[in-house]
């Protein structure tokens, strides 16, 4: 196992969810992990340090400062002892405390004092989770190089259903051996594109469509994680770039197919997430078109963009590639035809006419085609579904596309 011999400090918050940590310090150590609690007080309040104790084998860590540790400083002992800091649950509180760097307690601090990894598992109601204060530190924590697990999303004790549930005690623990696994993409060179296009009309105006980026972004993420070397190019998004990955920016098709082709020789993947626009205006205003009184209406002449697609699978050594289909109806309909007609590897479709789907939403679900098969990738987090795409895709690379 994976998790053999390895030492994972466990950091639990004040939060209902508390009570799981029980189970997965049971799970861990099932894996043959040897795991060390910190608890915070708010987390005494639904769990003893006793049980976790009991469970885990080992003394529970409660006080910044412990006159039975060595030199009266068991956070810096924690700290250097741990291969894998893993906080859950990690309530809103903690979150903002431990992307502020402060050492108040002992969970934050060992956080300040590792070397080590320090994934973090929210848990909290949904919406304290949607507030823009602690997306912003989640944002944050990954831009310092902070894992994220979760949430997950359902039934909460509050009463209210959303995003926010701690993951469950099986999928964390499968996670922190997916870790210490050998990398599923390792030294694969995968080429990603994500986000919009934008085709101006004048030099104020354009033509786009809604795409975040944020499924293309999660790809590249979970690439990176896997093992993977990833280049992503990117239309026009609100997004900070992922730890470890080489990102160029564009903003027309054109420009997203002259960057893509620079780079496609040296790639074994292609994955085409971005919603690239299919027309383009044929001659883009010098000036702003000025509006007048004696005219409702502008006629707008277009032409068709480069097929960036279709580019890569014609070329004689081409990589594995993959598109997406962002569809509103007759999803596996459009998606096969698209597969086929554009002689793809695999094809990835969502149905974007579902508000809490696709376009500018956390969640998304994929059905996943080939031509020979398909597989359904049920609703959860992006990058939960980037993971569970790109095995898809190392599977069928390793096995033949065809």
């Amino acid at each position: 196992m994976s998790l053999t011999n390895k030492n994972i400090l466990l950091g639990i918050g004040g939060g209902i969810a508390a009570y799981k940590s029980a189970e997965l310090v049971r799970r861990l150590k099932d894996c043959g992990a040897n795991v060390r609690v910190v608890m915070s007080q708010g987390a005494q309040a639904f769990i003893t340090p006793l049980t976790l104790q009991a469970l885990s084998g080992h003394p529970v860590a409660t006080d910044l400062l412990d006159p039975a540790a060595e030199a009266a400083m068991g956070h810096i002992e924690l700290a250097r002892w741990a291969d894998l800091v893993i906080i859950a649950p990690a309530t809103a509180n903690l979150l903002a405390r431990v992307n502020a760097g402060m050492a108040d307690e002992l969970i934050t601090t060992s956080c300040l004092a590792t070397d080590a990894p320090v994934v973090v598992c929210p848990a909290m109601n949904q919406q304290m989770y949607q507030n823009q204060a602690t997306q912003d530190n989640l944002q944050q924590l990954q831009d310092k190089g902070i894992t994220v697990w979760g949430p997950g999303i359902g039934s909460q004790a509050c009463g209210e259903t959303g995003p926010g549930r701690l993951l469950e005690a099986d999928e964390i623990t499968q996670r922190a051996n997916d870790f210490f696994s050998p990398k599923l993409l390792e030294k694969i060179n995968i080429l990603l594109t994500a986000g919009p296009t934008r085709e101006a009309i004048d030099p104020v105006r354009y033509i786009s469509n809604h795409s975040s980026g944020k499924m293309g972004f999660a790809l590249a993420k979970a690439a990176y994680d896997l093992g993977a070397n990833v280049t992503l190019v990117s239309g026009p998004v609100n997004l900070n770039t992922p730890q470890g990955i080489t990102r160029i920016d564009v903003d027309s098709a054109a420009q997203m197919q002259a960057a893509v082709m620079e780079q496609i020789n040296e790639q074994d993947i292609f994955i085409g997430c971005a919603a690239v626009a299919d027309y383009r205006v044929t001659e883009v205003a010098d000036n702003k078109i000025k509006k007048t009184t004696d005219a409702d209406t502008m006629t707008l002449k277009l032409i068709k963009n480069p097929d960036i697609l279709a580019s890569v699978s014609q070329l004689k050594n081409k990589p594995f590639t993959v598109g997406f289909a962002a569809e509103t109806q007759d999803v596996i309909h459009y998606a096969k035809e698209k597969l086929i007609r554009k002689n793809l590897d695999m094809i990835a479709a969502n149905d974007v006419s579902q508000a809490e789907l696709g376009f500018n939403a956390d969640n998304n679900a994929l059905c996943v085609l080939w031509h020979e098969g398909q597989h359904m990738l049920p609703a959860t987090d992006k990058y939960t579904l980037a993971k569970q795409l790109l095995s898809l895709i190392a599977q069928r690379r390793r096995n033949g596309s065809t």
